[in-house]
């Protein structure tokens, strides 16, 4: 436990003193946002604010991570390090996008099939991964079991291992793509997706604790629902550091915002939310828990799909957080509300996963 204290702790510390630093950095050397023409007329005077901040969390929650993974005793293990490498591997991708939207000057940075193609091999390389190295259990990070709360009896092995190793992988590529994408869209507005993903974090780091204190290989109350994930400290761990790594970042992208994370961010915490939906077997209960970044990106499905249809908009502007400022609504208004909403759609994930444990009573 001393590791998750010490990892939140971290994290905070390093994020809030290295992100002026940075900021002086972009500044100096003018890596500022570009602004698209066509939405909110108030955000045009964000243009030039300095982008790609999430170089600042992701480098914070790293450190974070190994620290607290050393004072538990123990080396990183295998489960947090294939969910760093998938976080890190991701923000790579979003760090080249926000770098060619910089030098070119446009919204639109990697070609849309060279970051599908990207986004493809870094998720390929976890899925595969995840289903190798089983502990002393035989236990492997990932499960080719389709999981709500706990794996169910939905085997995507169900015609054999090899079968189900690539079904695996596509299932998983298809996670990373929706949830990176997710959290990509809700990054609209100061704050909003950095203050959103804290409540899906400590979510996810309650969880990986609760999962912990009731492995099936400690001293848990009822062997009948325990959870057999692996290495649900070591995700702990890594929860924590990030959620300190984005409070310290916060401190800054508040509004009115001194930096954006940019597609470097916003790619990494969506495959984040992806890599322990699987670790933690809680692909499905991951819609409720991070709630938000899906109606978000409902309500851009809808008014793409509507539109189509019958060249009517449903919404003034989508994602759905720009109909609201085009409807009058002030930008802090929408963020702190948006927040609220995204803390209840954690509490309630949790909530969740709590009463299927408890019905195994």
């Amino acid at each position: 436990m001393i590791g998750v204290i010490v990892a939140f702790a971290v994290g905070l510390v390093l994020s809030l003193g290295l992100t002026p630093l940075y900021i002086r950095f972009l500044v100096a050397h003018h890596f500022g946002q570009f602004i698209r023409q066509d939405g909110p007329t108030e955000h045009l005077a964000k243009r030039g604010t300095p982008t790609m901040g999430g170089v600042v969390f992701i480098l914070a929650t790293v450190l974070a991570w190994l620290a607290g993974s050393l004072l538990n005793g123990h080396w990183p293990d295998w489960s947090s390090t294939l969910l760093v490498l998938l976080f890190v591997g991701l923000g790579v991708i979003g760090l080249l996008d926000d770098g060619i939207k910089i030098r070119q000057e446009r919204s639109l940075g990697l070609h849309a099939g060279a970051k599908v193609i990207l986004q493809i091999a870094v998720g390929t390389v976890f899925a595969v991964l995840a289903l190798t190295r089983p502990n002393a259990h035989g236990i492997t990070p990932g499960s080719t079991s389709v999981s709500v709360a706990r794996p169910t009896s939905v085997d995507l092995a169900w015609a054999g291992a090899a079968v189900g190793a690539v079904l695996f992988v596509i299932w998983v590529n298809f996670l990373v793509a929706a949830w990176s994408n997710a959290v990509n869209l809700t990054d609209g507005l100061d704050g909003l997706a950095t203050g959103s993903s804290i409540f899906v974090f400590v979510a996810y780091m309650l969880i990986a604790l609760f999962q912990n204190t009731q492995s099936c290989w400690g001293p848990t109350i009822n062997q009948a629902n325990c959870y057999a994930t692996r290495d649900p400290l070591g995700l702990a761990v890594f929860c924590a550091g990030l959620v300190g790594a984005l409070a310290g970042f916060l401190w800054w992208n508040a509004s009115p915002a001194q930096i954006f994370m940019g597609d470097t961010g916003s790619l990494a915490l969506g495959g984040a939310v992806a890599g322990l939906s699987v670790l933690t077997n809680t692909e499905f209960l991951a819609v409720v828990i991070g709630g938000l970044f899906v109606v978000t990106t409902m309500s851009d499905v809808i008014q793409i799909g509507v539109f189509k249809l019958t060249h009517k908009r449903v919404f003034r502007m989508a994602p759905l957080h720009h109909h609201f400022e085009l409807k009058g609504w002030k930008e802090i208004t929408i963020v702190i509300r948006f927040w609220l909403i995204a803390a209840l759609f954690a509490v309630i994930g949790i909530g969740l996963f709590y009463a299927e444990w408890a019905s195994q009573l």
